[in-house]
């Protein structure tokens, strides 16, 4: 599932969460994120004539909606070639050094933003 780079095993979990929530959909993105306690956040690509909101903003949302108030890491599954810069600023917001893992739709590792 990933390249040669070792993922934490909790790491590895956000990106398989992010897969199966853009499987799930057919979305263009799936993203998870993890909150300091560990538990997790999963949404995808969320495009309505009134609303728009890419993957990550999308989970950090139903973070903060559910009360968390910092991070500890995200994931975005997407084809894209970086994360998006509004959903990145999203979980910067709430914790600045929160890495950000980005994977094509086969769950291989690209980069961490």
């Amino acid at each position: 599932m990933t390249d040669a780079v070792e993922l934490d095993p909790e790491d590895a979990k956000l990106i398989t969460l992010a897969r199966s929530a853009r499987g799930r959909t057919g979305a263009a993105e799936g993203a998870a994120v993890r909150d300091t306690d560990g538990r997790t956040y999963l949404a995808a690509t969320v495009t309505l004539p009134s609303l728009q909101l890419s993957a990550l903003q999308a989970a950090v949302a139903a973070a903060v909606s559910s009360g968390v108030e910092g991070l500890e890491a995200a994931a975005v599954v997407t084809a894209a070639e970086a994360v998006e810069p509004a959903g990145l600023a999203a979980v910067h917001d709430l914790t600045p050094s929160a890495p950000v893992l980005l994977a094509g739709p086969d769950g291989v590792l690209r980069t961490r933003a």
